[in-house]
């Protein structure tokens, strides 16, 4: 295939993310298409017996087999890194796949990990019941407190595990005192992004190892296909990550990577679109419920954190009611124009309840831990006009006496 200025890093480490997003990692054919080209194949066909065993050998570039390359699938790695500022990216089939293989392929029987109490019900999961599997152990941590970071410190910690803004609580981590804490004592740190994204955050600015996510959410934009990716230096993804992912094969499809390459290029206008109209219907509701958790409004406690690291407050908060589960839920199906869903990052606003949905499996010990409170529910805000959504919110607020 033809390499375009889309994949030189000299010419596009200069462009802005925007930019990058539209045309970072292009390749083109000799066919000159300006979409970048669907390569369905799981295999690759070979000059020589020569040539394959070099290109096993590592002495010579090119394809072996789509579990390890794929035309495709490169470009979006390559896109994905620009935009973050790290060296190398590799996808994975799912953002819980991306989570999951950002942890194992660096830990083993005997490591200790300092980890956000809140977060994704499926993240806490891997740190509640699966790492232990493998005799890795994990204190949990109030991570919006700097301290309890330092104290949690053991001699065999070796990776800090958080997301920024988490879900669903909307806890904002102090990444330039966390992360460098853990650069002082050799240890990586892990962060789920998949709130913001590059175009609102990019989390190896203020001094992190790795950054993790799931690509169904934003950078897909629409709810179509299931996508994760792990960002990294070249270190951490081809010694660390790249024997996990070849051995085990939690690989992301190419026609799933191509549609994530759409979205990406919309990205930029998605997610500033939606955190304005998510910052206007915030603004509404903040007096109508009874505590707002929306980092983009100065009622949020870490308001000003938020802002200092993010370029806009993102399309996604969350409110609670007093009315607990009950109230809740009665809200949710009063709604007329807002679906029931538990995804987010969709251009269709969508709205659930944690504790009955994404973290309905942690348990209710966990769910309290964390702030899941039963009358909690999570907007994710899409592109409709804001004032459609504030007038079916009104309604169903009315609906349940509020």
């Amino acid at each position: 295939m033809k390499k375009t200025t889309g994949q030189n890093r000299a010419i596009t480490t200069k462009w802005r993310p925007a930019t990058q997003a539209v045309r970072g990692g292009t390749w083109r054919s000799e066919h000159g298409e300006t979409s970048e080209a669907l390569f369905l194949t799981s295999g690759y066909t070979y000059d020589t017996a020569e040539s394959v065993a070099a290109r096993f050998a590592g002495e010579e570039t090119g394809m072996t087999y789509s579990r390890l390359q794929n035309p495709t699938v490169e470009m979006l790695e390559e896109r994905i890194a620009l935009m973050e500022g790290a060296d190398a990216v590799r996808c994975q089939a799912t953002g819980m796949a991306a989570m999951t293989a950002a942890l194992l392929c660096q830990l083993q029987q005997g490591d200790h990990v300092v980890a956000a109490r809140a977060a994704f019900g499926s993240c806490r999961w891997l740190t509640d019941s699966l790492l232990p599997k493998f005799g890795i152990t994990t204190t949990m941590i109030d991570s919006r407190d700097n301290d309890q970071w330092q104290a949690a410190i053991q001699p065999n910690t070796k990776v800090f595990f958080f997301e920024t803004p988490a879900n669903p609580t909307m806890d904002i981590v102090d990444m330039g005192y966390v992360c460098g804490l853990a650069k002082a004592h050799g240890i990586t740190t892990v962060v789920d992004n998949a709130f913001a994204t590059a175009a609102l955050q990019r989390p190896m600015d203020f001094g992190a190892d790795v950054v993790a996510y799931s690509a169904t959410k934003m950078m897909d934009g629409q709810g179509r296909v299931l996508a994760g990716a792990v960002a990294g230096s070249h270190e951490f993804i081809n010694d660390k990550l790249l024997p996990f992912q070849r051995n085990t094969g939690p690989n992301l499809a190419p026609f799933n990577a191509w549609v994530v390459l759409k979205g990406l290029e919309t990205l930029d206008l998605r997610i500033r679109r939606q955190s304005e109209n998510a910052l206007a219907v915030g603004k509404f509701m903040e007096s109508r419920v009874a505590r707002m958790l929306h980092p983009g409004l100065p009622s949020h406690p870490q308001h000003n954190l938020a802002m200092t690291q993010m370029s806009a407050c993102g399309p996604i908060f969350s409110f609670i009611v007093d009315g607990g589960q009950k109230q809740a839920m009665a809200l949710l199906n009063a709604l007329q124009l807002i679906d029931i869903s538990n995804n987010i990052g969709d251009a269709r606003s969508l709205m659930t309840h944690p504790a009955s949905t994404t973290h309905y499996g942690v348990g209710p010990e966990a769910r309290a831990e964390m702030g899941v409170e039963d009358g909690m529910l999570r907007l994710n805000v899409g592109l409709e006009d804001p004032q459609d959504l504030i007038e079916d919110i009104d309604q169903a607020l009315r609906a349940v006496g509020l």
